[in-house]
């Protein structure tokens, strides 16, 4: 087909609002839909599930509300329905949503793809190693999932076979909406441009209203966000994208906003691999075409490498924390001093009794003084990490013995309880060849034939392009703002590594704010949070630069005893950086589209 296709995100995580598919059904011509549930810690939640109950192990909320509220109006408007809501259980949730088609009286036509879940097969992959730290891979016994990331291919092929809905395991986010496009417009395994454009594509929805004014630096323009939008997608044959929203919606959708998107967690920019294509994002061009319509081109391709990723999940023992507010004078210290005596009390507690200390402690405390008040009022997380959830089990039952010594001002909201020890999941990646997969296609118990496509020689990498550089060297006078007058950014994380893309609200700007930004200066700004190496990138198309903190988010996601064990905080640090710029260009610093 040559005519555009229309494609809406309706779900960015597992939680994401369920009235998302209810919105994109009333814009016009929405040909397919897409649903993002996983992340690392999702698949661990799942497969606890599945252990529990054969039956459970996927999104059940992807079947019970919002496909059983949205599903009749799905069929009569003819939208196909692409989601890797499987989980680790993909079979059972496809028979779950027959049920609910045959309860509705509709006749969807539902394919699964299998072919992810390596966990039987664990064994084949002890003498892997970590593919950033180098780590051995964990005990077998302790292990929870083994997923490797799928590509579009087994999509495709359920697509092919005249599927209304694909459900998936775990598939790269984007892969969704790529396979859609191969669909729609034909493209082939070796049109590696159009594959990075229908990646690109993917990228910009799978993380549903971040695209369209959610979690934007400029959040103010964003409006009520209650109705914020969720994403649409336009592409044409030619790779060429428009993004939008539902008329009606708040949000916003501009340059700056669709970018940040773009550079959210994609690492490298020039070498953002996936199974169906390397992308190049460099010399990508955003382009405000008419109010919330933006144009996107210019993605490039290159060849897959041949492998794929797989994310196992493991048991690293138990951790707990918990969060306690204290104001008046030298609440920071007073805080930590109330900390460090529930510790002490707790290690010597582990003395007495022979077990060891516990293998990690963070104490945390935000916070500073409200208005124009003489006092502070701190919030202080402290947490601790054990291999025997009884000790964490001590340190919470300590901290609270103190609550009666501590010193004055502490209240905690209360009604809940104490806290409770909770298992450590933590995450090892590592790589596989294609053929390690086997598929498996099926649609209403009929297996559809699908092909692993041939691996292509590999192109060479691109050069990196030229980093900016300040040639005026006749500035008289300087001034110095903060970054946010000059940029916009956001954050996000990739295993322990956080991701910040940094946008030059004018491109005069990002020479300076490269300048500004070394890998010393980025060094120094996160040294309570990085223990590994940084590295910035260059993109040209938008005047931006993506940045990599490298061990930075203490191990990442549940395995981190961090209150932002994602970055998402760390563009807002950032954003507070100081930056010299000339001051003749004091006259752009206004915030908004330039």
């Amino acid at each position: 087909m040559t005519h555009s296709l229309r494609i809406g995100g309706a779900s960015g995580f597992w939680g994401d609002a369920p009235h998302a598919t209810q919105q994109l059904l009333r814009a016009p011509k929405i040909d397919f839909l897409v649903y993002d549930y996983l992340a690392e810690i999702t698949m661990s939640i799942m497969a606890r599930a599945r252990l529990k109950d054969p039956q459970k192990g996927y999104a059940v909320d992807f079947v019970s509300d919002v496909m059983a509220n949205n599903l009749t109006q799905i069929a009569e408007q003819g939208v196909k329905v692409l989601s890797n809501a499987g989980g680790v259980n993909p079979v059972a949730c496809a028979v779950a949503l027959r049920r609910k088609s045959a309860e509705l009286g509709l006749n969807v036509k539902v394919a699964v793809v299998e072919g992810d879940d390596l966990l039987p097969r664990v064994a084949e992959f002890v003498d892997r190693t970590e593919m950033f730290s180098g780590a051995p891979m964990p005990p077998t016994e302790k292990i929870a999932s083994v997923n490797a990331y799928v590509g579009a291919g087994p999509i495709l092929a359920a697509l092919h076979a005249r599927a209304d809905i694909v459900i998936t395991g775990r598939c790269v986010d984007s892969a969704l909406t790529l396979a859609a496009c191969m669909y729609h417009f034909g493209w082939r395994q070796e049109n590696h441009d159009l594959l990075a454009a229908g990646s690109l594509a993917g990228h910009l929805l799978e993380c549903g209203a971040q695209a369209t004014g959610g979690n934007f630096t400029d959040w103010e323009v964003a409006g009520d966000i209650a109705q914020i939008g969720y994403p649409i997608v336009e592409v044409s044959a030619d790779g060429g994208l428009v993004l939008t929203k539902p008329k009606g919606t708040a949000g916003c959708v501009t340059p700056a906003s669709v970018c940040e998107q773009m550079l959210y967690e994609i690492g490298d920019p020039q070498s953002y691999f996936l199974p169906d294509v390397i992308c190049d994002f460099s010399d990508v061009r955003i382009e405000q075409s008419e109010p919330d319509h933006v144009t996107v081109s210019g993605a490039k391709g290159r060849a897959p490498t041949g492998q794929l990723k797989v994310s196992a999940t493991w048991a690293d023992g138990y951790r707990a924390g918990m969060t306690i507010l204290i104001n008046g004078r030298e609440a920071r210290q007073k805080a930590k001093t109330f900390a460090q005596a529930g510790l002490d009390r707790a290690r010597a507690v582990l003395h007495r009794i022979g077990a060891p200390d516990y293998r990690e402690v963070s104490f945390e405390t935000f916070g500073g003084r409200p208005g124009d008040g003489d006092y502070e009022e701190i919030s202080l997380k402290a947490a601790v990490k054990h291999d025997d959830p009884r000790a964490v089990g001590v340190f919470l039952r300590e901290m609270t013995g103190c609550a009666l010594a501590a010193p004055p001002g502490l209240h905690i909201f209360t009604g809940g309880g104490r806290p409770k020890p909770s298992p450590v999941v933590a995450l090892f990646s590592f790589l596989v060849p294609n053929d390690t997969l086997t598929y498996c296609v099926t649609m209403d118990g009929d297996d559809i034939a699908y092909n692993q496509p041939k691996t292509f020689l590999q192109d060479p990498e691109p050069v990196p392009a030229k980093a900016p550089e300040i040639t005026d060297e006749k500035v008289t006078e300087w001034i110095t703002c903060p970054l946010e007058d000059l940029a916009w950014a956001r954050s996000g994380d990739k295993g322990d590594a956080a991701n910040i893309g940094v946008i030059a609200r004018h491109a005069t700007f990002l020479p300076y704010i490269w300048a500004a930004l070394t890998e010393a200066t980025l060094a120094d700004v996160f040294s309570d949070h990085l223990s590994g190496r940084v590295e910035r990138f260059y993109l040209p198309g938008t005047h931006s630069m993506n940045i990599l903190l490298h061990n930075a988010l203490g191990g990442g996601g549940v395995a981190s005893l961090r209150n932002d064990a994602q970055g998402k905080s760390y563009a807002q640090i950032l954003l507070a950086t100081p930056i010299r710029i000339p001051a003749e260009l004091s006259s752009y610093t206004e915030r908004g589209e330039h």
